[in-house]
């Protein structure tokens, strides 16, 4: 079966519609890592992402019978630009599948592709499963995103073309892993020419579909997937990319949203392009793998697999990426509430570049503070923490807590007296229209909101904290009520920073 994927790559069809992209050094994120590091540019296909060449190679290789049904796809994104351009190219039909919480923006690219588009359901899932039907009522092809051995071989060209830029020594190339299509053809090429190179998939840690199925042997179906990284935000891998994941893949990393935000900061530094967050996965575990591991002076290839990012999520990447570099330390900081005390506290944060500050008169005894600090390294944060600690500033290191750095930041107002039995949660919800009346609608009506904090981040998905005064008595129905939503939620009643400011 390895021989035939061989086979299958040099065979590929994918360059009539993609090109080969360029291997290229990011030269500053090199020198900072002490590593070589090389990006293979898939941004720079004509879709902006590497999905082009599977779905083209896969749509080549039908019988013209079935080119002439025309094919169908479900997808969201990427994969649906690709079926689009390459049926354009092959003058057959593309029906493409999306859900209801697709942005307009990709449904605009994929109908000035051509493509005709069908709205269906609020989840990939939905759409497949309605795609699937389509395709048996109307006799079409089904094109997969990635569990289909033309799709694997496709984007199998991507490891065949850096393995013909690059002769020389290679040390490991790093792979975005949602589905597994783009790891499977990559490892399944290298692997028979390069053995010696190893082959690294990278995940979120709150997508990490293919991880846990490496690790229980068998193909893991998660119930929910992080959005931030929507590229990847897969539940269920393939049952092909799952079989060559096993035989041919090194090793996996897992990485979070701040570290992605990070990478897509590098890349704009080195190539001022703007990836997406899928795209710039792979390089975000590519430099955790190199400092878990201490790499100095090794090649590193990372596929930066796509670029079709919102432009309004830049608000938050830019926000976040500070905090994934370990170039900002979030502290929560008590002072007492005397003449004196904030001028003390000024004179050990130094010269240091502040980076925010929030503060609210609360407590006559007492003040608490919310201090952002530029930092040059990740050990500086605990360093500083330690000195105000020593100058009798009680401080906690908020860096890492989500609810501080995405909500609490941008809050005001702070501890209420009027709020009893307050429950706090945050959620995650899909970005369309009526999902937060949705929300609001499924509440007791004898709840009340006692706080409240929503900020639009460009996604497509929202992210809301929300205080609620349950009575003691009304547990039952509040957890019946959490069930009933639906959404991903996180408890945060105990949560210091809560009890500190809000």
């Amino acid at each position: 079966m390895s021989t035939d994927y061989l086979k299958r790559i040099l065979t590929s069809k994918v360059y009539d519609v993609a090109v080969e992209t360029p291997l290229e050094l990011a030269p500053q994120l090199s020198a900072r890592t002490g590593n070589r590091m090389l990006l293979k540019r898939e941004d720079t296909q004509p879709v902006f992402s590497f999905k082009l060449r599977g779905a083209y190679n896969k749509m080549a290789h039908l019988p013209p019978a079935a080119l002439a049904r025309g094919v169908i796809a479900a997808s969201a994104g990427n994969h649906a630009q690709g079926v689009a351009l390459s049926a354009k190219r092959l003058g057959c039909k593309a029906v493409i599948v999306m859900p209801t919480t697709t942005p307009g923006v990709k449904i605009d690219a994929v109908r000035a592709l051509g493509g005709e588009v069908v709205l269906h359901g609020e989840s990939y899932n939905d759409a497949y499963e309605h795609a699937l039907t389509l395709e048996k009522k109307n006799h079409m092809t089904f094109v997969h995103p990635f569990d289909d051995p033309d799709v694997i071989a496709g984007q199998g060209t991507i490891g065949m073309e850096i393995l013909r830029q690059h002769p020389g020594p290679i040390d490991a190339i790093f792979v975005a892993i949602g589905g597994g299509g783009l790891i499977s053809g990559i490892a399944a090429y290298v692997k028979q020419l390069r053995p010696e190179i190893k082959i690294i998939g990278v995940q979120t840690v709150d997508s990490d579909a293919m991880v846990r199925s490496i690790k229980a042997g068998r193909r893991v179906h998660l119930s929910d997937v992080g959005l931030f990284s929507d590229g990847t935000a897969v539940k269920q891998v393939g049952v092909e990319t799952f079989r060559l994941a096993r035989e041919y893949v090194d090793d996996y990393i897992l990485v979070d949203t701040d570290a992605i935000c990070a990478a897509l900061k590098d890349v704009f530094q080195d190539t001022r392009s703007v990836l997406e967050p899928a795209g710039a996965l792979a390089l975000a575990g590519a430099k955790q793998y190199a400092l878990d591991h201490k790499l100095k002076n090794k090649t590193l290839v990372s596929i930066a697999c796509g670029a079709n990012m919102n432009f309004d999520r830049l608000r938050f990447v830019a926000e976040r990426a500070e905090v994934g570099e370990s170039r900002e330390a979030v502290f929560a900081v008590t002072l007492p509430e005397q003449r004196g005390s904030f001028r003390s506290f000024c004179e050990l944060v130094g010269n240091r570049n502040v980076t925010e500050f929030n503060y609210r008169i609360s407590d006559s005894s007492l003040a608490h503070v919310f201090v952002g600090v530029q930092v040059q390294s990740p050990t500086e944060a605990d360093k500083i923490a330690a000195t105000f600690r020593k100058n009798g500033f009680a401080t906690l290191d908020l860096s890492h807590d989500e609810m501080a750095k995405t909500h609490l930041r941008h809050m005001v107002g702070g501890r209420s007296s009027m709020a009893d039995n307050e429950l706090l949660y945050r959620f995650e919800f899909p970005e369309r229209p009526g999902a937060l009346m949705r929300f609001l609608n499924s509440m007791k009506p004898d709840w009340n909101i006692s706080l409240f904090h929503y900020r639009n981040q460009g996604a497509d998905y929202g992210q809301i904290l929300i205080g609620i005064q349950v009575p003691a008595g009304n547990k039952k129905a509040f957890k019946a009520f959490l069930d009933e939503v639906g959404y991903p939620h996180w408890n945060e009643s105990d949560n210091p920073a809560y009890k500190l400011f809000l």
